[in-house]
């Protein structure tokens, strides 16, 4: 899921970068490049109904691929930016054993006090979590509660800060992505 600004194509960039060919890559793209108008810190209600649109189409692209015969466990959901705040909040909203979870710098989505209470089990589900520090998008504080509330939902969740890097995917998080992938396909054969 590509960020805020960017577009369908700026995401698929990242894809050759990740040298793991016996993935499919699919990118859908934002209406006016953005998934939701307002900071993913805003009240929820002011991101509507955009935000519910947006986490449709994750869902619709997922319930596809299941219904293709693709098991939940060789799907991966990732995201970068606003990107990645979406892919977070899909995933703790529609909880299964995924393949991976990838949030490059986002969170969940909602102000600070918003109720985690999301049903359901991640199942074990590897989640990568990797962000600067400090963001000028997404504050470290909520990278931190995504992480503590993915592990109450029992994935397995690796986090990253960077000092001082901007706001980017950098080579270790790329690393970090393609260990994921590469799993997946181990786990298949």
């Amino acid at each position: 899921m590509h960020g805020r600004g960017a577009s369908a194509e700026s995401i698929l960039a990242i894809y050759p970068e990740l040298a793991v060919p016996q993935f499919a890559a699919i990118a859908p793209q934002a209406a006016g490049n953005t998934w939701y108008p307002n900071s993913f810190l805003m009240p929820l209600e002011e991101n509507q109904p955009y935000l519910d649109s947006a986490l449709a189409r994750i869902d619709s692209l997922v319930n596809d691929l299941l219904g293709r015969g693709i098991a939940g466990n060789r799907i991966v959901v990732a995201g970068f930016s606003q990107g990645a705040c979406l892919t977070l909040e899909y995933a703790a909203r529609h909880p299964r054993r995924y393949g991976a979870v990838i949030g490059l710098t986002g969170g969940l989505i909602g102000p600070p006090g918003t109720p985690r209470n999301y049903p359901g089990s991640l199942a074990g589900t590897p989640v990568f979590l990797g962000t600067s520090d400090p963001d000028p998008h997404v504050p470290l504080e909520r990278v931190k509660e995504t992480e503590a509330v993915l592990k109450r939902m029992g994935a397995e969740v690796e986090l990253r800060s960077y000092r001082g890097m901007p706001h980017t995917v950098n080579d270790d998080e790329l690393e970090a992505s393609r260990a994921l992938l590469k799993a997946v396909v181990e786990d298949q054969r």
